[in-house]
């Protein structure tokens, strides 16, 4: 509280700590008690300490979802480390929004694709990093200047940076997550009907090619595992299936659906 005003020290949307960290220390002094000033490491009014490159935002919430329930539809894509929901301090109402960290980071990104634009109610759920670290920038001095500060921190010499490399294109080929179980595979019947339901499925939105769907045996859980992979005759096709596919339930958990090399893909590289 200042002059009886509530005042919110946050980093920016944008904040990157790659190039932040060429113009000075990106962390508290040692020597301050943010106890003191009623301040937490993390940012958040929570105590979960959803903090790091890896932090997702999660708005649009419904104000009625207890915590219990947010981290149910959370952890529909793994389990968290850290879960903040930000409640007003006075009321302790919850503001319809929070943060969150995966203990898997390899999750951050299928959650933010699977979950982002999702009807709850009335409301749609905005989710994305937190920071701008890691996501892919159009903006070509940004990325310039990220390339030079990873590679000087990684021990290049100046003046021989390496070019940056391009985003990879749109393929044939598309990745299903969260639409099948091990235990659905391991049973005959169960896994005829899921590859007749699925490619029944994928074929609306184009010509499906090649259906993989792998499954475990007594001896080995192969790559792959609990993924469905589909090869359409075109690029167009693909993005059609990816766009109608992500967020989509399937067995009360949003599917996440991104392009997958068609070399690995082809190699049987899942």
């Amino acid at each position: 509280m200042f002059d009886g005003m509530p005042l919110r020290v946050r980093r920016p949307n944008d904040y990157n700590p790659v190039l932040a960290a060429q113009l000075g220390g990106t962390q508290p002094a040692a020597h301050l008690n943010l106890a003191v000033l009623g301040l937490a490491p993390g940012g958040g009014s929570g105590a979960g300490g959803a903090d790091g490159p890896d932090r997702i935002f999660v708005g649009g919430l419904p104000y009625f979802l207890q915590e219990s329930q947010i981290r149910e539809l959370l952890e529909a894509f793994g389990p968290l480390k850290a879960l903040d929901v930000i409640r007003d301090k006075e009321t302790g109402n919850f503001k319809g929004y929070c943060f969150c960290v995966y203990a898997d980071p390899s999750k951050t990104d299928m959650a933010c694709t699977g979950l982002h634009g999702m009807q709850m109610g009335d409301k749609t759920l905005t989710v994305r990093r937190a920071t701008a670290q890691g996501q892919p920038k159009a903006d070509a001095p940004y990325m310039a200047a990220q390339q030079a500060a990873l590679y000087m921190a990684a021990g290049g010499m100046p003046g021989m940076m390496p070019m940056a490399v391009p985003l990879p294109p749109p393929t044939t080929v598309v990745v299903l997550d969260n639409v099948v179980s091990e235990d659905e595979l391991r049973d005959d019947n169960e896994f005829a009907d899921i590859e007749e339901d699925m490619r029944e499925e994928l074929s609306k939105y184009g010509s499906v090619l090649k259906l993989v769907i792998p499954r475990p045996t007594e001896a080995e859980r192969p790559a792959g595992l609990g993924r469905v992979y589909v090869q359409y005759a075109s690029t167009d096709e693909a993005g059609r299936a990816r766009a109608a596919l992500s967020g989509r339930k399937f067995g009360g958990k949003p599917v996440v659906a991104e392009h997958y090399d068609e070399h690995r893909f082809a190699a049987g590289e899942l």
